[in-house]
C-alpha cells in the first residue's frame, strides 16, 4: 500500500463537519473512542490521520500491534480485537471547537454503540471530553469506576499532537497499562 498524499488546503477546509466511519464488529477487546476526527482525518477518511498523532506509534508500543499501523491500515484493527469511533462525529480544526452538548450527545451515541457492538473494554482518548460527555468532573486517566454497559472504561491522554502533557513515551506507558489489564482480566 501506498503512501496517503497530504490533503490540500481546500481539501482540508472542505473536510469541517465530514464524518468518517467507525471501524466497529462485535465483540472487540478494546473500543478506542477518539474526541472527533481532526480535518485531516476527515479529509482522508482516517482515523488519528495527522502527522504528529501519536495513536498509532503509541498503539505499537503498548503491544496492541505487531508492527506499527498507518491510518490508512485501520481496517486491520479488528485483526487485534481492536476498534475505533469518536464520541462527536463532525470533523474540526481543534476538539475545543465542540461544545458541551455535543459530547453529552456523544456519550449517549456511544453507550448505543457500546450496548449494540459489546466490546469488553472502551477506551476514550481525552480526559476533558470524558469528563464532560459523562458528567466525571473528578475523572482522572486510566480505568474508570462505572461501566459503559457490559464494557470496562479507561480515560487515556488525547494522543493529538496538540497535548503536550505526555510525550510519546508516557502516552505509550498509559496505553500498555490499558493492554496489561486486559491481560490480567482474563486470568
Amino acid at each position: 500500500m501506498g503512501v496517503v498524499p497530504r490533503p490540500t488546503r481546500e481539501q482540508l477546509a472542505a473536510a469541517r463537519d465530514r464524518a468518517i466511519p467507525d471501524v466497529l464488529v462485535p465483540g472487540l477487546d478494546v473500543l478506542f473512542c477518539g474526541i472527533n476526527p481532526g480535518l485531516y482525518s476527515g479529509a482522508t477518511g482516517h482515523h488519528f490521520a495527522r502527522p504528529g498523532n501519536r495513536f498509532w506509534p503509541a498503539l505499537h508500543l503498548a503491544g496492541f500491534t505487531p508492527r506499527q499501523l498507518r491510518p490508512e491500515e485501520q481496517h486491520r484493527l479488528p485483526e487485534f480485537g481492536l476498534g475505533v469511533t469518536n464520541l462527536v462525529a463532525r470533523a474540526t480544526a481543534r476538539a475545543d471547537e465542540l461544545d458541551a452538548h455535543e459530547l453529552t450527545a456523544g456519550g449517549a451515541r456511544l453507550r448505543q454503540v457500546v450496548a449494540e457492538y459489546a466490546p469488553r473494554t472502551v477506551a476514550i482518548v481525552g480526559i476533558t471530553a470524558y469528563r464532560t460527555a459523562f458528567g466525571a468532573p473528578k475523572a482522572v486517566v486510566g480505568p474508570q469506576p462505572v461501566p459503559i454497559g457490559t464494557a470496562g472504561v479507561w480515560v487515556l491522554p488525547n494522543p493529538s499532537g496538540l497535548n503536550a502533557h505526555y510525550q510519546l513515551d508516557s502516552l505509550a506507558a498509559q496505553f500498555r497499562a490499558l493492554r496489561q489489564s486486559l491481560d490480567h482480566s482474563t486470568d
